[in-house]
């Protein structure tokens, strides 16, 4: 497997707090890495700052060979990274639908060549994303709910409405922030087989999960953090079995 995410010596302080004093770690292409620790550890404050909504004090995220510390977040979407959060973050107010729409890339009419051929352009870009959106709400069960409120979904169909916005914008990492917390056993499982289907796609993800057993389940590597540190990485047997970890965090 080549190498989509490199984080070296990542360090991010704020105000005075260190929040992360040394993280390394490095995600491949087309699988789901798992990132674990017990509350406080730095988890999130990792994902931020690959996904650039907090500026990190040191060290290197290189995606896909390139340095992107310091680029600001919507230069690292446009290279394909997506971000989703702890609680959904969806468009209350406008249909499930609507809210994948707003995650689509500007097309051609957005170009001088665009705007030149005029409506008829406008209309066939708009067609196409509106079957995209469709279609991946169709991959995840969804379809029939696309014309719904987002704000009338449970928690795990607006988790999966998120997942499926940074497809739309064509993400090849996204990055996932608990993304089973307050969801049911049964959606649970639904978008756990979405995520594996999506890895088998090529897409590669990096999540933060608490539950041991879903990390087992989908994680091919396991990254575990303890006090703004990584202190191991390996396979979820590897981890397991590993005293430090065991005294950090799993005991």
């Amino acid at each position: 497997m080549s190498e989509i995410l490199a984080v070296a010596e990542l360090r991010c302080v704020f105000g005075g707090v260190l929040a992360v004093s040394s993280a390394s770690f490095s995600c491949n292409e087309g699988s789901i890495t798992g990132l674990i620790g017990p509350n406080g550890a730095g988890k999130s404050t990792v994902l931020n700052a690959i996904a650039g909504t907090v500026q990190a004090a040191s060290g290197s995220v290189r995606y896909r060979g390139a340095e992107i510390l310091g680029q600001p977040s919507h230069h690292r979407a446009r290279r394909g990274i997506s971000r989703t959060f702890q609680l959904a973050n969806v468009f209350d107010r406008m249909t499930a639908l609507e809210n994948l729409l707003v995650g689509a890339r500007p097309g051609r009419p957005d170009s001088l060549r665009g705007a030149l051929l005029g409506v008829r352009a406008w209309r066939a870009w708009e067609s196409a994303q509106i079957q995209k959106a469709r279609d991946l709400l169709a991959r995840c069960g969804l379809s029939g709910l696309e014309d719904h409120y987002a704000g009338e979904l449970s928690g795990g169909q607006k988790r999966l409405v998120e997942i499926c916005r940074s497809l739309m914008a064509d993400a090849d990492l996204i990055l996932l922030d608990e993304p089973m917390a307050g969801v049911s056993p049964r959606l649970a499982e639904q978008i756990a087989e979405y995520l594996v289907g999506l890895a088998s796609g090529g897409l590669s993800m990096l999540m933060v999960e608490h539950e041991m057993s879903i990390v087992a389940e989908l994680c091919q590597t396991v990254v575990v953090m303890a006090e703004g540190q990584v202190i191991m990485t390996g396979t979820m047997a590897e981890i397991q079995r590993d005293q430090g970890v065991i005294d950090a965090y799993l005991g």
